[in-house]
């Protein structure tokens, strides 16, 4: 009889400050206050925030801070992105790190004009949205604007779990909300939703099953449920929409 897969599920919600280095200090707090076994999807560009006048200083922080986090995740999967540069281009990259190595990387590809992302940000290629394996879990990563594109959803069709770092607006705090209980109930897999807790953020992370039942952070840094196999099996085969898990 084979054994349906389960891990714990952890999003983090937490502010940003202006010194990478107390950022970077606080994940890792974070970090291991959580499950030793634990799938955590951090915010976006949660180790600079988006700094636009320091894009060089942040870019070279980015090494250094995979270099501490890939010494302390060990047995976890961690999520999140940060400012990269390649080539003279700055881009929004989003890392899976696991047990001293980069699992899975890419670039952020639907830049946030209102927000400024396009005069400074390059756009990442749209091939790199794909899901990865994780110990036989599918997963994929939207990255915050990248939420807003049913074409991405179909790209991550398949998928057990779907993370998404983000910096969303709080003036558009239903909308994240809305759009991740929708992509769960759509491509029926768990979200692992987590956004910044900035003055101008929604701070609403939150955990999303298959069946669209949402846990959120109620002002709490770490929220923790439980990714479980047979809950995604369960759902695809009740609704019978045939979804590939080989996409």
């Amino acid at each position: 009889m084979t054994t349906s897969k389960t891990r714990p599920l952890t999003t983090l919600c937490f502010p940003t400050d202006f010194q990478f280095e107390k950022n970077l200090t606080y994940l890792i707090e974070l970090i291991s206050q959580t499950p030793s076994d634990a799938i955590i999807v951090a915010p976006e560009v949660c180790l600079s925030g988006f700094s636009y006048d320091r894009f060089d200083e942040a870019a070279a922080f980015t090494p250094i801070a995979l270099e501490q986090l890939l010494a302390c995740v060990q047995d976890r999967l961690l999520i999140f992105t940060a400012i990269t540069l390649t080539d003279g281009q700055f881009f929004n990259t989003a890392y899976a790190l696991h047990n001293s190595a980069i699992l899975h990387t890419q670039s952020k590809v639907k830049l946030f004009a209102l927000g400024g992302e396009t005069d400074y940000f390059t756009a990442g290629n749209e091939d790199e949205i794909r899901p990865f394996d994780f110990q036989g879990i599918s997963i994929g990563i939207l990255i915050c604007f990248e939420l807003r594109f049913k074409t991405l959803w179909q790209a991550l069709e398949g998928c057990d779990i779907i993370a998404v770092p983000a910096q969303w607006g709080k003036l558009r705090s239903d909308h994240y909300v809305i759009l991740t209980n929708a992509i769960a109930v759509m491509n029926q897999c768990y979200i692992a939703a987590s956004d910044a807790l900035n003055e101008d953020t929604s701070g609403m992370s939150g955990i999303i099953t298959p069946f669209g039942a949402e846990i959120r952070n109620n002002g709490e840094e770490i929220l923790t449920s439980t990714y479980e196999e047979r809950t995604v099996t369960s759902m695809r085969r009740y609704l019978n929409v045939g979804i590939s898990r080989d996409r």
